[in-house]
C-alpha cells in the first residue's frame, strides 16, 4: 500500500505550487550545459555533498547522483521527494516550510532576466538510513524557467555536520554576477539588501580557504602571488573574528557569507 502524503509534504507542494502557473513544456532529456558547470564551480562545498535535479512542476527529484550514499547511506533509487521530506528532523521542518515560502515570494517579484542570478541556502538536519542526523546545508540554482513558470532547480546537499553542530537553521540569498545578497532572513522581514564585511576577492578567497585548498593552490587558482593570498587571508580571519579555518567555517555557514 502506498504510504499517504503527510500534511508537511502536502504544505511544501503548496509552496512549490505557488511559482507554476501553467503546464510545463514538453522538454528534452536534461543535458547540464557548460554554463551549468561554470555556476556549480560558485556552489560552496565544505565536506561530503551530493547533488538532484529537482522538477517543481512534478514535484520530483529526476536526477540523485550516486553520492548520495555517502552522506545519507541511500542509493538514488531509493530517494523521492515525499521520502526525502519525511527524513527532516521534526523541529527543522517549520524552518523549512517558512525558508522555501520566502524563496518563492522572492523569485516570484525577479524579473525573468535577473532569475538565474541567485543561488538560495538554508540548513536543517536529516536522518540518515542508520537513524542518525547529519545536518545538510541545502543549496539551490534555478536551472529551467521562463516568465512565468519556475520548472527545474539544481540542489546541492552538503554535510555541514562537523562545522554547525546546533543551532537553528538560517537562511540567505547570496547573489551571483554582483547581484545583491539578503543573509540570515527572518520569518518576518522584509527583504532587505546585505552589505557584506568582504570585498568580492575576499568572498572568493573565504570560500577557497573553506573547500581546503592551501594557499599556494589559491594563488595558482586566482592568478595572484601567495603573499597576496595570506595578506587577504589575515583580513578575512580579522573581519570575521575567527582565530581558526574551523572557527571561520562556523561562521560562513551561520551568517551566510557566501
Amino acid at each position: 500500500m502506498k504510504k499517504p502524503a503527510s500534511d508537511f509534504y502536502l504544505t511544501a507542494k503548496k509552496i512549490w505550487g505557488t511559482v507554476v502557473k501553467t503546464d510545463s513544456p514538453n522538454t528534452k532529456e536534461l543535458e547540464l550545459s557548460l554554463e551549468l558547470h561554470k555556476r556549480l564551480l560558485n556552489i560552496f562545498q565544505a565536506g561530503r555533498h551530493y547533488y538532484m535535479v529537482f522538477n517543481v512542476f512534478d514535484l520530483e527529484l529526476e536526477f540523485v547522483s550516486p553520492e548520495i550514499l555517502s552522506v545519507l547511506e541511500y542509493e538514488p533509487h531509493e530517494i523521492n521527494t515525499m521520502f526525502f521530506l519525511d527524513r527532516i528532523h521534526p523541529d527543522d521542518k517549520i524552518y523549512f516550510l517558512n525558508f522555501e515560502n520566502r524563496l518563492a515570494e522572492f523569485f516570484n517579484q525577479l524579473p525573468v532576466e535577473k532569475r538565474g542570478n541567485y543561488k538560495y541556502q538554508h540548513d536543517y538536519r536529516v536522518k540518515t538510513k542508520s537513524n542518525k542526523y547529519v545536518r545538510l546545508l541545502h543549496q539551490i540554482v534555478p536551472l529551467e524557467y521562463d516568465e512565468n513558470n519556475y520548472y527545474r532547480s539544481l540542489v546541492l546537499h552538503t554535510d555541514i555536520s562537523h562545522i554547525k553542530r546546533d543551532g537553528i537553521p538560517s537562511f540567505s540569498i547570496i547573489g551571483l554576477d554582483d547581484e545583491p545578497s539578503y543573509y540570515n532572513i527572518q520569518d518576518t522581514e522584509v527583504f532587505t539588501k546585505s552589505y557584506s564585511l568582504f570585498t568580492k576577492r575576499e568572498r572568493e578567497i573565504m570560500k577557497l580557504i573553506i573547500e581546503g585548498k592551501t594557499t599556494k593552490e589559491i594563488a595558482l587558482e586566482l592568478y595572484i602571488s601567495p603573499y597576496t593570498v595570506n595578506s587577504h587571508r589575515k583580513n578575512i580571519l580579522r573581519k570575521a573574528d575567527a582565530k581558526t579555518t574551523l572557527d571561520l567555517a562556523g561562521k560562513v555557514i551561520k551568517e551566510g557569507w557566501i
